[in-house]
């Protein structure tokens, strides 16, 4: 029996979290189109005959503009202190650029000589070429090898895989190769996914539901809370930066909210009543004290 932890790096964008939850083989990373839509570490656990992989999805590497931009980086970055193996993303649909390379940099980082078991995966192979995704896979391999400014020992420790998020395709190979790297040991969590109300993992199914119905007219602004939950009542806090924003999540005659509501509600256990509220918190990105308040 092996179990470890695994670490997930990568750009904005690059199908971290959909790949998580594809390896978990369950639902505990929200996904959207939107940019840093994982603004938390969040863990998911793989379970095999042979072991366990407690996968850790990170906020997607940037360049910030706000508090809450450098405290996502800073958050990325912490996650690879104290696994067993880290996987930089490269999406096969792009070339790779400055966003891939500052991964795959600290993913060089983090592995050293004798750090963490580093890999690379190219995702969204469905989505391209075969060839396509062969020239990816050559690219990544390429920066890494520049990247490592003649160190071929750490170069070499590098395993690619091409794998597609959304479709499983190349997951399985990808999983043997991360049990065979992780330490000898008894599995570290139960066999689940993850508990579907555990800490604000409502408040992230409500801002997944407004991220795909408001588009790019405010993603970033939003942050959503549990302002209490004693069952069957769960009640989520909607925060905008101003007031003109609280119009846009609620939406005219309210139908915006209900959507959310309603999507949102359909993924949590049956008689669960989900009440949302919107309220207004001004600038809260660049306010360090409320980014303290609120965990990040």
């Amino acid at each position: 029996m092996r179990s470890g932890f695994v670490a997930l790096l990568g750009r904005p964008n690059v199908g971290k979290s959909t790949l998580c939850n594809q390896l978990v083989g369950g639902k505990v990373s929200i996904t959207a189109v939107t940019p840093n839509t994982t603004r938390r570490a969040v863990h998911g656990v793989v379970h095999r005959a042979t072991g366990q992989l407690v996968v850790v999805d990170t906020p997607g590497l940037h360049r910030p503009k706000t508090a809450l931009g450098h405290r996502l980086n800073a958050a990325a970055r912490t996650a690879l202190d104290d696994v067993d193996a880290v996987v930089a993303l490269v999406d096969a649909t792009a070339a790779v650029g400055p966003g891939d390379r500052h991964a795959l940099a600290a993913v060089l980082e983090a592995a050293g000589s004798a750090g963490p078991a580093p890999f690379v995966a190219v995702t969204k192979r469905d989505a391209a070429r075969p060839a396509t995704v062969a020239a990816r896979l050559l690219e990544a391999e390429a920066a890494v090898t520049q990247l490592a400014a003649g160190d071929e020992a750490a170069a070499g420790r590098v395993e690619y895989y091409p794998v597609s998020g959304r479709t499983g395709e190349g997951t399985d190979a990808l999983v043997d190769a991360l049990l065979a790297v992780v330490p000898e040991g008894p599995a570290w969590y139960p066999d689940t996914p993850r508990d579907p109300l555990e800490g604000d993992a409502v408040a992230e199914l409500v801002r997944e539901q407004l991220l795909r119905h408001v588009r790019d007219e405010l993603p970033h602004s939003i942050h959503c809370r549990v302002a209490s939950a004693e069952w069957p009542v769960v009640t989520v806090e909607i925060l905008v930066e101003r007031e003109s924003q609280k119009g846009i999540v609620i939406g005219r005659g309210g139908h915006v909210l209900k959507e959310v509501g309603t999507a949102a509600r359909a993924q949590l256990p049956e008689g669960c009543f989900l009440e949302l509220r919107v309220v207004v918190e001004p600038e809260w990105q660049s306010r360090e004290e409320v980014l303290d308040r609120w965990g990040y």
